[in-house]
C-alpha cells in the first residue's frame, strides 16, 4: 500500500538544519530537555504501529505549559513541523515522527489536578494514563467509562486525539461522549478552551470537532472528563457458537430485543485459542466464536437482563451459555478479551491490527468477506470485535522477514476497510486514520468533503505544521488513487449478497 502524504511532508519539506534548530531551542528554552543524539532519538521512531518508522529531527520533553507555548511559537516562526506524542500506544501511525520535524512528547504532563465527586468530573493533564483516572476516582465510588485495551498505558491526551473507545463504549460511549472540556494550544502558542464545565456550551461544538482530530488542530494541555458512579452489579455471560456468522447474528438480536449491554464483545477461534493459551480465561477453545456480554446496573435489573440475554443467545444458536460464577471469573473473562492483541502476538512473528466499523446487521456478511480475503491473500486473520457497536479489529498475521508479506498484509487490510465502506460503515472506529488509513480516506469521502476537512485544518493551522501528512489526504493524491473509491452496496465479493 503506497501511503499518501500531505504535499509538504518528508521530501517536499524544506531542508532543516538540526544543529541550528537545536541551538535556537536551547537559546529560547534553556531548561527544556531536548534529545538529539541518534541513540536517544531511535526509541521514538514509531508508535504502536511499528511497521512504519522514522527517526525524528529532535525530541522535546517539556514539563511546563510555558515551555510548550514557546516551542510552538518558535516552530511557527521558522516553519518547523511538530508532531505531538503521548504514551505512543496508538495503532494507526498517528504519532509517527517526521525526519524534518520536532516530536513533542507530552508524557511528563501526568498530574491529576482535581477529582470532584459532587460535580462528577476530573481535571487531568494529557499525560495521565486512562486507568489512573478510574483509580483516582475509585475511593469516591466513581470511574471513567472509556476503557481501551491499552488503558494501563495509554494517555488521556492520546485518547482525545484518537477518540478512543473500549469494550464498554456500546453503553457508555467513546471519549467524545465523556468529555466536558479540553484546554489546547494552537500552533501559534495561543491558549483555547473548547467545551465548558457545563453539560453544553454556546456556539459550534468545537469540542466534538477537536476530539478525534489526531493532533492536526492543536496540542492538548488539560482535559476535564466526566465521571460515572460505579454500577452496583456487573455480570458477564459467555456464549459459544459453532459459526462466526451465528455469533454475528446473535449480536443484532440482543440489541433488537431492546437490551443495551455494558459490553458486547466477539472473538473467533484463532483469537480464542491465542487468548486462552496466554491468559487461561476459561474460553472454549473448540468454539468457532464466542460472545462476551456484560450487563450492569442494579441487582434486580441485571438478573432479569441476564435471563433475557441467555434466552436470546440460545435461540440464536449458542451451543453453550455460561454466567461468570463470581467476580474473579468475570475479571478472567474480560482479561482474555483485553489481552487478545498481545496473545495473538505470541503465535505470529508480526500482526497488523485493523480498525473498521460496520452496521451490526452486516456482521455475518463482513465476516464472510474477511474469510474470503484471508484465503485470497494466504494470510491468517484473527477477528476481535467490539461487536455491540460494530467496531471490528481483524488481526492480520504475517512475517515481516518474508519478502512481500508486509505488503500483502497491508493490501488485505485496505480491502477489509473498503469492505466496511461498501456495507455502509467507516474505515475507523477508535484507532484513528493516522498514516495507516489515509489511502482509504479516499474511499470513505468525496472531494468536496476532503476539501472541507482541509478548510477546517487551515482555520486552526494555516501553515500545515501540526502533524502534517496524517488524517487527511490531498485531493491530488486522492485523484491518483481514484480506483479506491467504493460505494455502499458495491461489495468486493458477489457471493456475499446472500448473507
Amino acid at each position: 500500500m503506497n501511503i499518501l502524504y500531505d504535499e509538504r511532508v518528508d521530501g517536499a519539506l524544506p531542508s532543516v538544519d538540526r544543529a541550528q534548530v537545536l541551538q535556537a531551542l536551547r537559546t529560547a528554552l534553556p531548561d527544556l530537555e531536548i534529545l538529539h543524539r541518534e541513540e536517544d532519538l531511535k526509541p521514538y521512531e514509531c508508535d504502536g504501529l511499528s511497521a512504519y518508522r522514522t527517526v525524528p529531527l529532535l525530541v522535546a520533553l517539556p514539563e511546563r505549559l510555558e515551555q510548550v507555548q514557546t516551542l510552538l511559537k518558535l516552530c511557527h516562526q521558522h516553519g518547523i513541523p511538530v508532531v505531538a506524542r503521548g504514551a505512543g500506544t496508538g495503532l494507526s501511525g498517528g504519532a509517527l515522527p517526521l525526519a524534518k520535524g520536532i516530536l513533542l512528547v507530552m508524557a511528563r504532563f501526568n498530574r491529576i489536578l482535581e477529582v470532584n465527586p459532587q460535580g462528577r468530573f476530573a481535571r487531568v493533564q494529557p499525560g495521565v494514563r486512562n486507568l489512573a483516572i478510574s483509580q483516582a476516582a475509585a475511593p469516591h465510588g466513581m470511574y471513567y467509562a472509556p476503557d481501551p485495551s491499552s488503558q494501563i498505558a495509554c494517555s488521556i491526551g492520546g485518547n482525545v486525539a484518537e477518540n478512543a473507545g473500549g469494550v464498554h463504549c456500546l453503553k457508555y460511549g467513546l471519549t467524545v461522549h465523556n468529555l466536558l472540556k479540553v484546554e489546547i494550544l494552537t500552533i501559534e502558542g495561543e491558549c483555547l478552551t473548547l467545551g465548558s464545565d457545563a453539560l453544553d456550551s454556546p456556539g459550534f461544538d468545537l469540542l466534538a470537532l477537536f476530539t478525534g482530530s489526531e493532533g492536526i488542530l492543536g496540542i492538548v494541555t488539560e482535559v476535564t472528563v466526566k465521571l460515572l458512579p460505579r454500577p452496583q452489579v456487573a455480570r458477564v455471560l459467555l456464549a459459544s457458537f459453532d459459526s462466526v456468522e451465528d455469533a454475528g447474528r446473535a449480536v443484532a438480536e440482543i440489541i433488537a430485543a431492546g437490551i443495551i449491554p455494558g459490553g458486547l464483545e466477539m472473538m473467533d477461534n484463532l483469537a480464542i485459542r491465542a487468548a486462552e493459551d496466554f491468559i487461561h480465561a476459561g474460553y472454549p477453545v473448540d468454539a468457532a466464536a464466542i460472545l462476551l456480554c456484560e450487563l450492569d446496573g442494579v441487582e434486580a435489573d441485571v438478573h432479569d437482563d441476564c435471563e433475557r440475554v441467555a434466552a436470546v443467545l440460545t435461540q440464536a444458536g449458542a451451543r453453550e451459555v455460561r454466567l461468570a460464577c463470581d467476580e474473579a471469573e468475570r475479571v478472567r473473562f474480560w482479561a482474555g478479551r483485553k489481552n487478545a492483541f498481545p496473545a495473538v502476538g505470541r503465535i505470529s512473528p508480526d500482526y497488523y491490527c485493523m480498525d473498521g466499523t460496520i452496521p451490526r446487521r452486516e456482521l455475518p456478511r463482513v465476516l464472510k468477506g474477511i474469510s474470503n480475503l484471508s484465503s485470497e491473500y494466504g494470510l491468517r486473520v484473527a477477528n476481535v470485535f467490539h461487536a455491540g457497536d460494530g467496531n471490528m479489529h481483524p488481526l492480520i498475521l504475517f512475517d515481516a522477514n518474508l519478502p512481500g508479506e508486509l505488503e500483502r498484509a497491508e493490501a488485505i487490510g485496505g480491502k477489509i476497510l473498503e469492505l466496511c465502506v461498501a456495507v455502509g460503515g467507516s474505515i475507523t472506529g477508535e484507532h484513528g486514520v493516522g498514516r495507516e488509513k489515509i489511502n482509504q480516506m479516499c474511499a470513505q469521502f468525496n472531494s468536496d468533503e476532503i476539501t472541507l476537512f482541509h478548510a477546517v485544518k487551515a482555520a486552526f493551522d494555516p501553515q500545515g505544521l501540526l502533524n502534517p501528512g496524517k488524517n487527511i489526504p490531498t485531493l491530488h493524491r486522492c485523484a491518483e488513487f481514484g480506483a479506491l473509491h467504493v460505494h455502499h452496496g458495491q461489495l468486493p465479493f458477489p457471493e456475499l449478497e446472500r448473507f
